[in-house]
């Protein structure tokens, strides 16, 4: 293991989050409640992203780069609405949003954080 090097929820897979060097580094997150229209799961899925940077001592203000995936491009707007109530005023990061296929056909988003650990965590 890399000194200095924490991995959160670690799976066989995947770890759910890393922090290395002051950076937040998470897995994409995706909802667990496919069921719901886009608004819905990026609701869910951004909830995840901010339990996960809770626990490594920083927030969405933090955020250095986000990756969004839709299954859709059609839900770009309506991932945005939620996306605009979320961000943090002022501290929009850099983002790039792609249609893509994702892993699970009813999953319409994920989502890819990196973050800065806020000062004195």
């Amino acid at each position: 293991m890399i000194q200095g090097l924490r991995r959160f929820h670690v799976g066989d897979r995947l770890s759910e989050m890393a922090i290395f060097n002051g950076t937040v580094y998470l897995a994409g997150q995706v909802p667990d409640d496919a069921t719901q229209d886009i608004r819905g799961q990026t609701a869910q899925v951004l909830a995840m992203v901010d339990k996960l940077l809770a626990e490594a001592g920083t927030d969405r203000a933090h955020v250095l780069m986000a990756q969004i995936f839709l299954a859709d491009l059609a839900d770009f707007d309506g991932m945005n609405e939620v996306w605009d109530d979320w961000v943090a005023p002022g501290d929009a990061p850099p983002r790039a949003t792609v249609q893509a296929r994702l892993a699970r056909p009813e999953w319409k988003i994920e989502v890819v954080v990196t973050a800065a650990i806020s000062a004195g965590a």
